[in-house]
């Protein structure tokens, strides 16, 4: 698709990956709360949840809109940590490895998760997936000193 291929070749730049944290997860949280739970803007493109987790450090409530791969006909989730190709690991990563459990917010339903960090073998086979999924994602990748973080999240 024309719209797709455009998408993913905007959303590789460095441009839209300075622009893109600021502006798309405030819209998507403004729509998501005015929609009651049920659109996510950036869903129109990708899947996507709106993940509460604890802080790491504050332990205070933190609402994340992010793109994910449902799995399992919905009964796990990968998320990917790519941050838009930005040099440091998302907050929202730092969160989940420090408190785990945590709840999404998929298609207008509050569902508890428990969120485990991919690696290894496992991590190779889900990368692979994502970059088929997403392939902005090898380009965010190749512009990192970093490995992105890959999260599975299952309900509990």
């Amino acid at each position: 698709m024309i719209g797709e291929r455009v998408v993913q070749k905007v959303s590789s730049t460095r441009g839209f990956a300075k622009v893109a944290p600021h502006v798309i997860p405030a819209l998507d949280r403004a729509v998501h709360r005015l929609t009651r739970g049920k659109v996510l803007l950036s869903a129109q493109m990708l899947p996507g949840v709106i993940l509460t987790s604890t802080g790491a450090r504050s332990g205070q409530v933190r609402r994340t809109p992010l793109a994910c791969m449902p799995e399992d006909g919905g009964r796990s989730w990968i998320l990917v940590g790519s941050n838009f190709g930005r040099t440091g690991h998302p907050a929202w990563t730092h969160n989940l490895l420090a408190h785990p459990d945590a709840e999404i917010s998929w298609k207008g339903t509050d569902i508890p998760v428990t969120a485990r960090l991919l690696a290894g073998e496992e991590r190779a086979a889900v990368w692979k997936t994502a970059l088929a999924f997403w392939p902005p994602y090898a380009t965010y990748q190749k512009r990192l000193a970093r490995e992105i973080r890959l999260f599975r999240i299952v309900r509990k």
